[in-house]
């Protein structure tokens, strides 16, 4: 797997966590204050689109983990 997938999935799985988490109708509702983390994951996404800076990118190339060879969905 490559860190361009492993990022994708961790931004979707904290999206849909932190909704989960935030939304009252939920089964697993805690706090509507989780929906801040949501938007959090989403402005970090769009900072990194137009920046190129993602942290967790960093992270994961000093774990070792590939890079892609720059096609989509590689």
């Amino acid at each position: 797997m490559t860190i361009e997938r492993i990022i994708r999935i961790m931004a979707g799985f904290f999206i849909l966590l932190s909704l989960a988490l935030g939304i009252e109708g939920s089964p697993i509702f805690v706090s509507p204050w989780f929906l801040a983390f949501t938007a959090f994951v989403g402005f970090n996404l769009l900072q990194s689109g137009f920046t190129g800076f993602c942290p967790p990118e960093k992270l994961l190339a000093r774990m070792g983990v590939k890079r892609s060879n720059g096609s989509c969905g590689s």
